[in-house]
Order: C-alpha cells, then sequence, then structure tokens
C-alpha cells in the first residue's frame, strides 16, 4: 500500500536554498530573509513568492540612513504585525572566510516596513527602551494581540547564546518598551531550535534542542550533553503561567511526535500542525536523522457549525447541507421529531426560508444531486495537492430546495410573503453532549480517535483500502422508541441520524436505542461498539415536521450543538420541484430555463416564477418579499431590467438575486426551486 505524495507546485523566479532563514506569510505572499545558503555562506538576502502565481523574485529594501543593512546572519528571527517585519538576532560570521566560522551572538533590532500586495519599503532601527534581550540564535518570537485591549506583543524565549536559554521576554510594540516578565508554574527547559505558536491567548512551545538532566533532574552543569526533545507545553500570555502538556519521553509513542529539532509548526485555526524536524537524539550533527512525519493536535473542541439548511424535501426523505468548518473530523447530525402532520387534504404548507447551496454552477451547467456520505469515512490526512481551474466568467447560480409544499393556491397574485418563525424556527441552545453519550462505531479505533482527547494524531495520508467503510454511526441520546414527540417530561428528546465526514445529508431515517431501562442506557458506553445490531431504524413520516441541530468533531472532542432548524416533508400527492435551473444573461434582460419535475403526480398545470424584491413592509423586515414574474405552461421565462431594477440583493453568503419556481398539479402548487443568481463583484 502506497501512500499518496505531496506534488510540489511549479515555481518560477530565482531564489537561494537557505537554512536557519526567517519567514513570515502576508497574506498570499511570503518573505524570506537571510540563513545560511551554499558554501556556508552567511547571507542577508530578502525574497519574496507570490503564492498565488508561485513567483519568486528578489527585493530590494531601502537601506537605513546609515546606507547599511542588517548583517547576514542565521538562526534569527522574522515576525510580521500588520504591514511590519520585526528582525531580531542571530548569528553572524565574524570571519570573512567562510571555512573559518568565528560566532558572534547578536540582539539587533531592526523594522521592516512591507508595501501592500508586493514589495518593500525599507528598514529602519526602531527607538526602544527598556532592558533588551541577551544576544542569542535559534529562539522563537511570536506576536500576540489581546482581543479586548488591542495591544499587541512581541515575546522571545530561548534560543542559544554559548549554552541553551529558557528566559522569556517580552515587547510591547505600542510603546516599543522590552521588560522580563515573571512567570509561573512549571518552565520548560532550556531549548533551542524548537517552535512557539499562538492559539488563542496561548503560546505553545514544542520540541528543541534541550541539556540533558543529571542523576537529580536538573539540568547538566556543562552543556557538553545534550538531546531533541517532544516535550510540549504552553503559556497563558493572561495569567503568565506555564503548564506543561507533554514532558520529555524518549519513547516510541504511537500518538506522539518522535522528538525534534529545526522543524517547522503552523497553526490552522485551533489546530497545530508539527512538520518534519531532525532527530538528534545520542548522535552527533552529521549523523541525525531527517523526520519526514506530519502530526497535528486541536487544542479546543470545535465551534458550533451553521444552521443546517434544506437542499430539497421529499414526502419520507431530507437533503439537508452545512457550511463546512476547517480542521474537523466529522459533524454529528441529530432530529427531534414532532407529531406527524394529518396527510388528509388540504393545502400544502407554505415555504420556509432557507439559505442556498454552497456549490455553485455555470449558467450552461445543469443542477443535480449532490452527493452525501451516508457515516462516517476515515478521512485521509494528506490529499495529494490540485490546482482549482479558473473561475468562469459566465453567469452562475445557486440552487436551494425551499421546505416542503409551495404556494398556497390562496396566494395573493402578485406577491406572498416568508413564513413566520413557526414554519422555519431558529432558536439558540446550549446543550453539549453529556458522559452518558458515547459514540458507536464500526471501527474501534476510529471511534477511540473521536473519543480522544488532546493528543497528536499522525496526518499521514491512509490508502483506500485502509479507509473505514462503515455506513452509519449514533450516539445515544437516551431517546425512547416509538414515541410520536421527541418532548418527554418537558425535555426534548433527540435521536442520532448519523455522523457524516461531509458537509451534507440525505436523511430517510434516524436511529433509536432498544427498550431499555435507564441504568442499563447509561452504561451504553461498555457495550461492544462493533454490534451495530442493537441500534433500531425510524422512518421519516410525510407531512411531519423535524427539527435538526449540528455539532462538529474533533481530536478533542465533540463540540456544542448549532441553532435548531425546523423542517417539513412533504405531503403526497402534490408535485415535485422543477429541475435542471438555467440563468442566462442578455444586455437588457435575464432567460431562465427549467425542466418539468421528475415526479409531478399528475399533469403540471401551470409553473410559477417569483423574484425577492426590496421592501419596507414592516412585516417582512425579517423575511423576503417575492413577486410572481411568470405564470404559465412554458419552462422558461423573461425577467425585464425594470423588474430587476426592483430586486432584492441577498447577502447571507455571497451577494445574489433570488428567484423561486414552483409546479401545480391538481392538488396545487408542490415545493418550489429556489435559484441564487450570484452577483459577481464590482
Amino acid at each position: 500500500m502506497s501512500n499518496k505524495s505531496v506534488v510540489p507546485p511549479r515555481v518560477r523566479g530565482t531564489s537561494r536554498q537557505a537554512v536557519l532563514h526567517g519567514l513570515v506569510c502576508d497574506g498570499p505572499r511570503v518573505l524570506v530573509f537571510g540563513g545560511m545558503v551554499e558554501y556556508a555562506e552567511y547571507n542577508n538576502d530578502l525574497y519574496e513568492l507570490q503564492a498565488s502565481r508561485w513567483l519568486w523574485k528578489k527585493l530590494k529594501p531601502h537601506a537605513l540612513p546609515s546606507g547599511s543593512l542588517p548583517c547576514p546572519r542565521l538562526g534569527h528571527s522574522f515576525s510580521l504585525h500588520g504591514n511590519k517585519c520585526y528582525l531580531f538576532g542571530g548569528l553572524a560570521n565574524e570571519s570573512e572566510d567562510n571555512n573559518n566560522n568565528i560566532p558572534r551572538y547578536l540582539n539587533d533590532f531592526y523594522e521592516l516596513e512591507l508595501r501592500q500586495g508586493s514589495g518593500v519599503v525599507g528598514w529602519t532601527i526602531p527607538q526602544t527602551k527598556g532592558v533588551p534581550p541577551t544576544p542569542r540564535e535559534s529562539h522563537s518570537a511570536v506576536i500576540y494581540s489581546k482581543n479586548d485591549r488591542g495591544k499587541s506583543k512581541l515575546y522571545i524565549f530561548g534560543g542559544m547564546s554559548g549554552c541553551r536559554l529558557s528566559d522569556l521576554w517580552e515587547l510591547d510594540i505600542e510603546t516599543m518598551t522590552w521588560s522580563s516578565p515573571g512567570a509561573k508554574g512549571a518552565f520548560p527547559l532550556p531549548r533551542s531550535l524548537h517552535t512557539a505558536n499562538i492559539i488563542g491567548n496561548r503560546m505553545y512551545i514544542f520540541g528543541g534542542w534541550v541539556p540533558k538532566m543529571s542523576e537529580d533532574d536538573s539540568p547538566s552543569s556543562q552543556e557538553t550533553h545534550w538531546k531533541c526533545t517532544n516535550s510540549f507545553s504552553f503559556l497563558d500570555l493572561d495569567s503568565m503561567e506555564w503548564k506543561a502538556l507533554m514532558t520529555d519521553s524518549s519513547e516510541d509513542r504511537r500518538d506522539w511526535p518522535g522528538p525534534r529539532a529545526g522543524h517547522c509548526a503552523v497553526t490552522v485555526g485551533k489546530r497545530l500542525y508539527i512538520w518534519s524536524g531532525r532527530d538528534g537524539y545520542k548522535k552527533a550533527w552529521n549523523c541525525q536523522v531527517c523526520c519526514k512525519d506530519l502530526w497535528y493536535i486541536d487544542t479546543e473542541k470545535p465551534p458550533p457549525p451553521s444552521l443546517v439548511q434544506l437542499v430539497l424535501a421529499t414526502t419520507n426523505s431530507f437533503h439537508v447541507k452545512w457550511n463546512e468548518l476547517p480542521t474537523v473530523e466529522g459533524y454529528l447530525l441529530q432530529l427531534s421529531p414532532e407529531s406527524p402532520a394529518s396527510t388528509g387534504a388540504g393545502k400544502p404548507a407554505p415555504l420556509s426560508e432557507l439559505s442556498a447551496l454552497s456549490s455553485t454552477i455555470t449558467s450552461t451547467a445543469r443542477a443535480g444531486p449532490l452527493h452525501s456520505q451516508s457515516g462516517l469515512v476515515c478521512p485521509q490526512r494528506f490529499e495529494e495537492a490540485g490546482v482549482d481551474s479558473p473561475a468562469s466568467p459566465e453567469v452562475r447560480v445557486d440552487i436551494c430546495h425551499p421546505n416542503s409544499s409551495g404556494v398556497s393556491n390562496q396566494a395573493s397574485p402578485s406577491m406572498y410573503a416568508q413564513p413566520t418563525a413557526s414554519d422555519h424556527e431558529v432558536v439558540d441552545i446550549k446543550e453539549s453532549l453529556t458522559e452518558k453519550q458515547t459514540i458507536y462505531s464500526e471501527n474501534t479505533e476510529l471511534n477511540g480517535k473521536l473519543k480522544a482527547s488532546s493528543g497528536f494524531k499522525s496526518a499521514v495520508a491512509i490508502s483506500s483500502s485502509e479507509q473505514c467503510t462503515s455506513q452509519a454511526k449514533s450516539i445515544s441520546t437516551n431517546g425512547q422508541p416509538g414515541e410520536q414527540t421527541a418532548v418527554k417530561n418537558g425535555c426534548r428528546q433527540w435521536y442520532d441520524v448519523g455522523i457524516f465526514q461531509s458537509n451534507s445529508a440525505v436523511v430517510t431515517h434516524f436511529f433509536l436505542l432498544p427498550d431499555s431501562n435507564p441504568s442499563s442506557t447509561d452504561k451504553a458506553a461498555d457495550v461492544d461498539l462493533s454490534d451495530y445490531t442493537m441500534l433500531k431504524k425510524h422512518d421519516l413520516c410525510p407531512g411531519s415536521v423535524y427539527r435538526f441541530r449540528l455539532a462538529a468533531i474533533n481530536g478533542h472532542g465533540v463540540g456544542p450543538f448549532s441553532k435548531i432548524s425546523q423542517f417539513k416533508t412533504c405531503i403526497p400527492g402534490f408535485p415535485g420541484a422543477p429541475s435542471s435551473v438555467k440563468v442566462t444573461k442578455s444586455a437588457d434582460c435575464v432567460h431562465i430555463s427549467w425542466e418539468s419535475p421528475s415526479s409531478p403526480t399528475g399533469n403540471i398545470l401551470e409553473y410559477s416564477a417569483y423574484l425577492a424584491i426590496r421592501t419596507s413592509l414592516p412585516e417582512a423586515q425579517n423575511q423576503l418579499a417575492f413577486v410572481k414574474i411568470y405564470s404559465g405552461l412554458e419552462t422558461s421565462c423573461t425577467v425585464t431590467a425594470s423588474q430587476l431594477a426592483n430586486a432584492h440583493v441577498d447577502c447571507s453568503s455571497r451577494p445574489a438575486v433570488v428567484f423561486r419556481i414552483s409546479a401545480k398539479n391538481e392538488k396545487g402548487y408542490g415545493p418550489a426551486i429556489q435559484v441564487r443568481w450570484l452577483q459577481e463583484k464590482s
């Protein structure tokens, strides 16, 4: 079994390969300064990579008033804040002969002003106050900004200056004042070539070179013995207290990165990624082993996801979607049924306000169904790199099927408004999973990962034969089978639809636990997780209302639930929604076409098309108001420029003009398809 490899991009321009350089990312560009290049030469060149074009170029910043530039160096720190980069310290070579190294540790401090988008202005030396840090190289530097105060500070930790350091320094960027803040707790060992990253109000320290401990568990007084470490600590930058998350360990653990130094670490949201480095344990410099592994750790539970949105409702199913969250393993979808509605004769329920699909199609594309994952598939951590095709200049549409039934026969011939909150209820909740709720999985290893705490995870690619193939998972929520309503003893009962890797699902049923007393339910976590036969399926019923909520899952656990959405299955006998909508723009109008419903349930008598318009009516402030722009048997219509002039531009996601189209048979109007015609940015 072979793992997928990362394909490097084809880069243009010239740059020099350097080690121990400084690097910052400023939007789509990367700036690299200094480091050691070929033939052991120290350099002070500044390069820029435009990642959107994969183009390197060498920059020539203005020199200091004295005419000089920062001297060539390696092991320095290079930190970005706003439109400024801050350069501190490093190691210089006093000898003009590269083969005769005379090291000089630095503690000089420079500011580099950037131009917006590309290029730089020049170097300056800020006037600082206080006592600066002592000279050093291979230290770490991070910038932390308090959200409530807006003050930004530069923190420097550790490094090398003849011996390894464990001191902490702070620079108030607003006043340019250096200080050495007092901190408490379990200080990390002195170290160099480690990494430091800011997540929230914490500075996380991982790895690096540390002195070997003596028999009395104190660092050796003579630094002739040192090793790499895989210890992991953080400093709370508000309380200034250190906390050790993992002490140094030389044992080989499958759930933790091995000891290393000179690695790199980046953050994506609340997730920290560790890549590569060198393992120098019990080895001389020229015999180190280069690590080629990628790890990540989730430092917090994920935030609540967006509302569950309806794509399509049928008599016995919902196609739902939600906005994706970065760095999550899966999504737990739950529902709570209400009493089934009457399926007798009557008018179909009104449309519900829904968000549109996030996926788009071109004006010449046909709208097809989304493919959802029924159950959780073990995700591939490391995907083969790909390049998106350029954005199409054509008009794009975004399609959504509103809930349940369409426009009532008794609606105004010119306008109708959205239903009240009772038709599409959204409420705040503060519930989260309890300790009694257990993830049921056909793969115990994956189940352990989802319940696991805050350990590192290997991000190595997983081949297709290693992926989990379970089709449905469930979390027990003390729900009792056979209930027609999900409210019991004043508390709403929630049932599991499943855990999904993708951001959409087709819901045809939910899961119930077998009849059991409370004591046996409390022991649900002790059952064989591979035994899925204990769970019962309950199919959705026509004309019934269901509430949905969603929680995201990462390596730290299950996050809080989203707000609640409410949808209703269709009543039998009404036609389905039109499909395959196309929007074509001409000089003075817009042409809309569609195809007949795949399930007309009788003869189609007419179609109606509506346009969301601007309105000042008080009753329409929190809901869309529509005007009928077409009624007839043709499967196309034209929207004039004068009609578009009154259109409401929906900015709930990307700016769009909203249309709705529904079909009518002998029983009445069925569900409408909602079309979001995306507007290009001016």
